[in-house]
């Protein structure tokens, strides 16, 4: 692969990136929530849609996975609004501690079940080796039809939910509960539900991601931590509270680690991401895209 194939398999990894550091990037956002079992849900989503899809063996590939899609995606967010109304909001508070640590011990409890009941083997998600390994040539290098659309996907969903909360009255609720809770629940809203909403959108499209990445690549109940530090580099890059920012991060991370591969060796490219984060976190810890926290 010459460079220029590297920078852009690398923007098309950013889609996958992107997807998972939009829920992280929503939550704290809304909540100033920092969720530490944001990549374990992921893998949830993985596990969830390799047993549903064997379920629904019987409709072929990509049939299986697309119907399983279908069901965990809603399920994973409906797991995302009760868990942030009945467990995480007691834990929001001035201290970021609480949170923290409950996230923190929700990710162990998540790894261990499904080192249980799912063994350690690493397991990959389906959708037919045609589609998977489908191509399009541009000549210079060839793009994959399933990193694209997935990129595409990134790219509607994330420019979706912006426009959504900027232009719709759900949007202005999000925002205002956001800068003051006590303020709004005195004109009749539950800032508790609009939190469990916003957390809901969250998990579902950490669920998205978490599906994406099953497909490209082997995953295990111990990848939750990989993606967790991937997302929260995409959002430190881009510039917390910013989606387009989170996009944009995700996509230059990705670029970083393929450029990488090819400069030097695929055993770097994660180093080479950290190290760059870590410049970012140093020089330009605001993120890309500055703005005071809020979406």
């Amino acid at each position: 692969m010459n460079l220029v194939g590297a920078v852009v398999d690398g923007i098309l990894t950013g889609g996958v990136y992107a997807l998972f550091a939009a829920g992280l990037s929503y939550m704290f956002g809304v909540m100033r929530l920092v969720n530490l079992a944001h990549g374990a849900f992921a893998v949830v989503a993985a596990y969830l849609g390799l047993v549903l899809s064997g379920a629904f063996s019987g409709l072929g590939d990509p049939g299986a996975l697309l119907t399983a899609a279908a069901v965990t995606i809603p399920v994973v967010a409906a797991g995302g609004y009760l868990l942030q109304r009945f467990v995480l909001q007691s834990t929001l508070s001035e201290s970021p501690l609480p949170s923290l640590l409950v996230t923190f011990g929700l990710a162990i409890i998540i790894e261990n079940v499904l080192l249980v009941t799912m063994s350690a083997d690493t397991r990959k998600l389906s959708l037919g080796r045609g589609i998977e390994t489908a191509s399009i040539d541009l000549g210079f290098t060839s793009i994959g039809v399933f990193p694209l659309v997935i990129l595409l996907l990134a790219v509607v969903l994330l420019g979706g939910l912006s426009l959504v909360m900027a232009r719709t009255q759900f949007g202005r609720l999000v925002r205002a509960v956001s800068d003051d809770p006590a303020t709004v629940g005195l004109t009749g809203a539950d800032p508790r539900h609009v939190y469990a909403i916003a957390a809901a959108i969250a998990f579902g499209l950490v669920a998205v991601a978490g599906l994406a990445s099953g497909v490209q690549t082997n995953f295990s109940p111990g990848s939750g931590g990989m993606f967790l530090i991937f997302a929260f580099e995409a959002v430190i890059i881009g510039g917390l509270g910013s989606l387009w920012g989170t996009l944009l991060g995700a996509m230059i991370l990705g670029v970083v680690q393929s450029v990488t591969a090819v400069a030097l060796s695929p055993g770097y490219k994660e180093l080479v991401g950290h190290l760059v984060f870590l410049l970012f976190l140093v020089f330009l810890p605001n993120g890309i895209i500055r703005r005071k926290v809020r979406l």
